[in-house]
């Protein structure tokens, strides 16, 4: 025996029916018709944009849509940093809020897939045929937290300043005081150099940053004796010092700023017991 919610549901679905077949069109294939028809008008718009902005753009001169590039991109920078298209702000502002490595994978995978989850089933567990926004008191309230929200978290990735290097920036008073170089404030600044240039993507200091590429870990490279002379020479010119070696150069830092990674570099002589 049908329940009382199936016997509706059956009825109303009759009725539907029966006013199709009087009245109105089947949403296939007319519905779906149209839908295609559009998404062709959509698709063959954005072809000619790009033809009209390929064919009317000469390198930097800008044409009817604009250069097709402001300057060449430098594979190797180190003092970019990257941010994500303006609809994923939100999720770029959860980062902020939920640290690395303790809660970041409930922030970035956790909320946003318990809510798609929910939103997924939302036609298999709200199956009320009312429709008046008024008579939805939970939904409408739901729907508006979320569209505020997502707002908010939007409005604030976009307006977000990014410092290059922030997070590593914050363990420069560390390094110094394990390595004992706090008093040197040359080294303190290297230190700062060396953790907004990037030098931790392939290096390991004192247990931060990744070992990649072969690189060796500089917790003790002071102790290897070897000078800032050799340092800053091994900064513009990698493999000068190290044949075969794939770091790249950071000659574009400058010799007083190079000199202060090597001072840096030669006052790490590993932790101070």
């Amino acid at each position: 025996m049908a329940s009382k919610r199936q016997q509706e549901y059956r009825a109303q679905h009759k009725r539907y029916k029966e006013d199709v077949a009087k009245e109105g069109k089947p949403f296939f294939p007319y519905a779906i018709y149209h839908d295609t028809i559009m998404s062709l008008v959509v698709v063959v718009v954005i072809i000619g944009l790009a033809v009209i902005w390929k064919y009317t753009a000469d390198g930097t001169e800008a044409g009817m849509l604009g250069p097709l590039y402001e300057a060449k991109a430098d594979p190797g920078t180190t003092n970019f940093v990257p941010r994500p298209d303006w609809f994923f702000y939100f999720l770029f502002y959860l980062l902020r809020i939920f640290k690395w490595p303790e809660t970041v994978v409930l922030g970035t995978v956790g909320i946003p897939t318990l809510l798609l989850v929910l939103l997924m089933t939302l036609p298999f567990y709200d199956r009320r045929p009312e429709r008046a926004v008024l008579r939805r008191p939970v939904a409408f309230v739901a729907a508006i937290l979320v569209v505020i929200s997502m707002g908010v978290l939007t409005w604030k990735g976009a307006t977000a300043k990014e410092s290059l290097g922030s997070e590593t920036l914050s363990l420069v008073p560390g390094w110094a005081e394990q390595e004992g170089f706090a008093g040197n404030p040359v080294a303190v600044e290297g230190a700062g150099l060396f953790a907004e240039s990037g030098c931790l993507n392939c290096h390991v200091y004192l247990g931060a940053g990744a070992q990649n590429l072969g690189a060796p870990d500089l917790s003790a490279e002071g102790a290897k004796g070897r000078g800032i002379e050799w340092q800053v020479a091994h900064l513009k010119n990698p493999s000068s010092k190290t044949p075969g070696s794939q770091m790249p150069s950071f000659a574009s830092l400058g010799e007083e700023n190079l000199i202060k990674i090597a001072t840096f570099l030669e006052a790490s002589k590993g932790p101070v017991k």
